[in-house]
């Protein structure tokens, strides 16, 4: 392949593109028309309008991504994550036009893109599971009975979901039905089925994850763990590489079962497994992601490698250039999603201009963005601006660089998870290394950002009116008052 299309937008977008180039790979953005003038389509060798804003017009439309191959040679086309990257019928589509995807096979994507296919698959190697239902269940007096063989609390969980979609926590068998009718309504709406399936509830999960690479030879290796346990609403914001709890010997036997699960459906290219961890250390497979995660960042950074490059030379191809015994770890890294929202009103989208978007530079500071200031964000898309990744020798000194990098990150006009970021860095749970997923639940509410850094522009702004107004009024009269000002009182209007 000397030309690759990606069928994608924003930050992953330019970080394919930015690897291919050194690869010396010539590149393809589509992009909607609300994308006319982002930062990829000006960064990639050609460019093409595959339709209007909204992503089932444009990014979701397999037909139009191909038709665009056509047009400009791209011989392979890269999904990144999101849109159509763990669709099998579009690896198919792909496969049928003569295309190559830099991505896992379809039949490995259909395994593993439902969570009771993607467990009997792992139990061919087995793999530790949470004790539940190995099948899906739609009859409620059948799947109460399962529950109380289970043990409450219980977790309903959609059999096509992600996301915290169709997921529902059961603390006792009063509650069983209504959650249980109220999950399949979400999974139906959300993914067009309704499978549910129970397992135990961990009451104070970690959620660890192994990065695992295969190629078309039949070699498949894992890069070791990220930890993703700061979650707001099932998703995550803050994940970190390696954990901090996982001893060498739990971590051999997680990154085992990770290559075996990958194994289990000949896995090729880059993926992830997930695990859960419980308060006794012991862990248990929950799903394979068959694409690249938004985390991968903090992976490059313990490894020194490049993923994308190698997902590029997997689907030439190639072999990988490593054994297991050849990949090291060192150092710390962590990563902070810097999303459109408002932690201090439950973290909700907030769209706008970036009227400031400066961002942070330094030793072991890395920023994966798509934006620059002055661009608007999107009301269409997911409302991820960049991710910022610190890396240091340990896990202290990546602290510590997360925490200046904030400081020095200035976005005005728009709400950002930045100062969420920083209160997360300093937390004595999160320092200590003793939080799971309820971390935000446990110890984040609207009042926890009151130490925020001011607004810079609104200071200036007065620091002007002061001086204004002092020039206008005679030398022996009193200086005005700021906060008397007109300007002032019309801007806290607002």
């Amino acid at each position: 392949m000397d030309k690759i299309l990606i069928a994608n937008r924003g930050e992953i977008a330019l970080r394919i593109m930015r690897s291919a180039k050194e690869m010396g790979i010539k590149t393809v953005a589509v992009f909607s028309e609300a994308d006319r003038n982002a930062l990829h389509v000006r960064y990639a060798d050609e460019a093409v309008c595959i339709g209007p804003p909204p992503s089932n017009q444009s990014y979701l439309l397999g037909e139009k991504i191909i038709e665009a191959c056509k047009m400009t040679g791209a011989q392979g086309i890269h999904p990144g994550y999101g849109f159509l990257s763990e669709n099998p019928a579009f690896a198919k589509m792909v496969a049928t036009a003569g295309l190559t995807l830099i991505g896992p096979t379809p039949e490995a994507m259909e395994i593993m893109g439902n969570k009771l296919s993607a467990k009997a698959a792992a139990l061919k190697y087995n793999i530790p599971m949470v004790p539940g239902t190995e099948e899906a269940i739609t009859n409620v007096a059948e799947a109460r009975q399962r529950a109380l063989e289970v043990g409450f609390p219980i977790l309903i969980k959609a059999a096509a979901g992600g996301g915290g979609k169709g997921m529902r926590v059961v603390e006792n068998v009063n509650d069983f039905e209504e959650q249980m009718n109220l999950a399949v309504s979400e999974a139906t709406s959300a993914f067009g089925d309704g499978s549910v399936f129970i397992e135990r509830y961990v009451t104070s999960p970690r959620h660890i994850e192994i990065q695992v690479l295969g190629d078309t030879h039949g070699n498949i290796v894992h890069l070791f763990e990220r930890e993703c346990s700061v979650q707001r609403r099932h998703q995550k914001v803050v994940e970190e590489a390696p954990s901090s709890v996982l001893t060498p010997e739990i971590r051999e036997k997680m990154g085992k079962c990770a290559v075996d699960v990958a194994r289990s459906v000949n896995y090729v290219g880059a993926g992830t497994v997930e695990f859960i961890l419980d308060e006794n250390l012991d862990f248990f497979f929950l799903e394979m992601n068959t694409r690249l995660q938004v985390e991968h960042p903090v992976t490059e950074l313990i490894t020194g490698l490049d993923l994308v490059k190698e997902q590029i030379k997997i689907a030439r191809g190639e072999k990988l250039g490593f054994t297991q015994d050849e990949v090291k770890m060192n150092g710390h890294a962590i990563e902070l999603r810097v999303y459109a929202e408002d932690p201090k009103n439950n973290f909700l989208p907030d769209i706008g201009r970036l009227q400031t978007y400066k961002t942070p530079q330094g030793n072991g500071v890395r920023v994966d963005d798509g934006f620059e200031q002055g661009m608007e964000i999107p009301i269409y898309y997911d409302p991820m601006i960049a991710k910022l990744i610190t890396y240091g020798k340990d896990r202290k000194e990546a602290i510590e660089r997360m925490i200046r990098a904030i400081d020095e990150y200035d976005i005005t006009g728009i709400q950002t998870t930045l100062a969420f970021g920083k209160f997360v860095m300093q937390h004595e749970a999160f320092v200590s290394g003793k939080f799971d997923t309820h971390f935000v639940n446990k110890y984040f509410n609207s009042e926890s950002l009151v130490n925020e850094k001011p607004d810079e522009a609104l200071i200036a702004a007065i620091a002007a009116v002061v001086a204004l107004d002092k020039k206008e009024t005679n030398s022996s009269e009193s200086p005005v008052n700021a906060e008397n000002s007109n300007w002032v009182r019309n801007r806290k209007q607002y």
